[in-house]
């Protein structure tokens, strides 16, 4: 799917939307330049899922673990209520995989409980799972955004 996002707000907006769509266990492997919108989107993500912390990107902690509940007895990816995590990883000042592993990232993958978000994806391409959903961004003429889900 291809979108073309005009603010921030909009591609916030998009992201929160998007969340319907999760169920559980799902990578979300951010990729594009400095700028194109990957922090907005994962706002979006967390405030869709009813994170209610303050999101910022984990670039020198490198993974944040955020734990959000649902009103309902199962909560909204299906898990026990307040046991579901938003896991936010930035592989911004990273070269390979190794450094992730080491800290437990792939422990959160692919969890029924759990969603997880890899900002700059590319640079730890060599441990992602098969099964992912690629969000690549690009910077359009002024400040337009193309977002394309695959």
């Amino acid at each position: 799917m291809k979108f073309i996002s005009k603010s921030e707000k909009q591609t916030y907006n998009l992201a929160k939307k998007f969340t319907r769509k999760l169920k559980g266990g799902e990578i979300l492997c951010l990729v594009g330049d400095l700028g194109a919108g990957k922090t907005a989107f994962t706002k979006g993500l967390a405030a869709g899922l009813g994170v209610k912390n303050i999101i910022t990107s984990p670039t020198f902690v490198l993974m944040k673990v955020y734990s959000f509940s649902s009103p309902l007895r199962k909560g909204r990816l299906g898990g026990v209520k307040g046991t579901e995590l938003f896991v936010h990883i930035d592989a911004y000042r990273l070269s390979d995989g190794r450094q992730l592993e080491d800290i437990g990232a792939k422990d959160y993958f692919n969890q029924p409980d759990s969603v997880t978000v890899i900002e700059w994806a590319d640079r730890v391409k060599d441990i992602w799972p098969k099964k992912i959903i690629e969000i690549k961004f690009k910077i359009l003429e002024g400040n337009k955004r193309e977002i394309i889900m695959k």
